[in-house]
């Protein structure tokens, strides 16, 4: 029976990020500052809003909890948080302005950021609020979040780690600030280099940096500590175990906003789906790797998760079952590249196979080499076919740079997975017409097209099995 994914709750300091967007063709005649044409505005969760947006675009059941104003942006973060199934247990507080952060942003750069925020005046009152209110929600969930971004709600997050720990859970923290103690005893903080050497000062190299960072988590009494390093990756630090380092991931650079809430929930959800802490920080390198890609606060959809996973783990050729093929057919896809099939039964592999296959493969980005199984050679060639075995062709196959991925198939054309794949485009040697090849009529009506290769003069699989035969009755006549 499948384990059930453990409940998350987001603690922390709540905002709308909005963006102001538009176009500049002048300087302003009162100062020397661009004119902003603003064509477009739009409402994103921010902060500790947005960790919970990563969560819940992982199909992972999370209830978020902060200080809000009683106000219409209040209001507004309700709305959003509905429309992402984000379940909420806002404190409301007439006295605090609900925190607004607005970007002016045009031709894809930002020109000035507004913040609309106050300290939240914590009386005695509120803080029993907070914190009555906390341990209700800790009571109804597996793993906890303290997403601190310094505006006052986590201002003392010690009676919410307390209670949490002794109830058995989990605690992540994304800290801020040059004081950690109040962290002591979580799970795992996520502190970045600046964040970090703010506490335990600067770091001139790798030896006092992890010397600094053990220190630290033993000092804390953390679980763990993670430290992320920006164009360096990620160190893990737990305790009586070995550092690990996750290197980051080659990627255009665009926006780092949001990037430390796209990695503590990703940890977060891999762990609340039984993923060992590693393996989790892990899959948090790549999909922050994928967030800083994009302009502003945002997430990352499980779709292009499981694609860069895949691009970062998979060898370049491989031998595929159907529907790992088909898996990787729909990655790149995604990405907008070019799937080339063909197929055939590939017997005693020679030069004009070869060539064959090197000019499939510059009609797109992917070739896929559809190939008949020994049962569908014998039906297609008679019983003495093939010479070499299917996972022999097939290994030899994925052997050539020419080729991205082999699959076998067991039917006597490959009519039902061409039309399982859609290639975008469909080769077959010239001796073809068009109208005889299996699949084709699916190719073109689905908007791909059909190509037809010459084979080099000479060179045939029947060719030179008759040569073999020819060379051995000769050799047995000597004999």
């Amino acid at each position: 029976m499948t384990q059930p994914t453990a409940k998350i709750a987001v603690f922390g300091d709540i905002m709308i990020d909005s963006y102001w967007m538009g176009s500049t063709e002048r300087i302003s005649p009162e100062s020397p500052v661009p004119v902003v044409n603003v064509n477009h505005t739009e409402n994103r969760l921010g902060g500790a809003a947005n960790v919970a947006l990563n969560i819940s675009k992982m199909n992972v059941d999370v209830t978020l909890c902060g200080l809000v104003g009683i106000d219409k942006n209040a209001a507004d973060l309700m709305t959003l948080c509905q429309e992402n199934q984000i379940a909420t247990d806002f404190i409301a507080e007439a006295s605090f302005p609900t925190i607004v952060k607005l970007r002016v942003i045009s031709r894809q750069q930002h020109i000035v950021r507004c913040d609309f925020e106050e300290k939240p005046q914590l009386t005695e009152s509120l803080k029993n609020r907070i914190i009555t209110q906390a341990k209700a929600i800790i009571d109804q969930h597996d793993l906890i979040i303290l997403s601190d971004y310094n505006k006052g709600f986590l201002t003392d997050p010690q009676a919410l780690i307390q209670y949490a720990r002794s109830q058995g859970k989990i605690v992540i923290i994304d800290p801020k600030g040059s004081d950690f103690s109040k962290y002591r005893g979580a799970s795992l903080i996520t502190p970045n280099t600046s964040e970090f050497e703010g506490v335990v000062g600067k770091c001139p190299d790798e030896t006092t940096l992890f010397a600094q960072a053990e220190a630290l988590r033993d000092q804390l009494q953390l679980d763990a500590l993670l430290v992320t390093r920006s164009e360096k990756g990620m160190t893990l630090f737990e305790e009586n175990k070995e550092s690990v380092t996750f290197s980051a991931k080659a990627q255009d650079v665009f926006d780092v906003t949001g990037a430390g809430d796209t990695v503590i929930a990703m940890i977060a959800t891999q762990l609340a789906k039984g993923t060992p802490l590693p393996e989790a920080c892990k899959i948090a390198n790549v999909a922050a790797s994928i967030v800083v890609g994009k302009m502003g606060a945002s997430y990352v959809t499980q779709e292009e998760l499981d694609y860069a996973l895949g691009q970062s783990d998979r060898p370049h050729n491989l031998v595929l079952s159907k529907e790992a093929l088909l898996h990787e057919v729909k990655r790149a896809k995604m990405n907008k590249e070019t799937i080339v099939m063909t197929n055939g039964c590939f017997d005693l592999l020679h030069r004009g196979h070869v060539k064959y296959l090197e000019e499939a493969s510059k009609l797109g980005h992917h070739l896929i080499v559809a190939l008949n199984s020994d049962a569908s050679v014998k039906r297609l060639k008679g019983e003495t076919r093939p010479i070499m075995d299917e996972v022999s062709r097939a290994t030899v196959l994925a052997s050539l740079s020419s080729v991205a991925w082999v699959t076998i198939f067991d039917e006597d054309t490959p009519e039902s997975l061409i039309k399982a794949v859609l290639p975008d485009v469909l080769v077959k040697g010239s001796d073809y017409q068009v109208n005889e090849i299996a699949g084709a009529q699916a190719v073109i009506d689905h908007g791909g097209r059909v190509e037809l290769i010459d084979f080099i003069d000479g060179y045939s699989t029947t060719n030179a099995i008759e040569k073999i035969k020819a060379s051995l009755q000769t050799e047995a006549s000597k004999a």
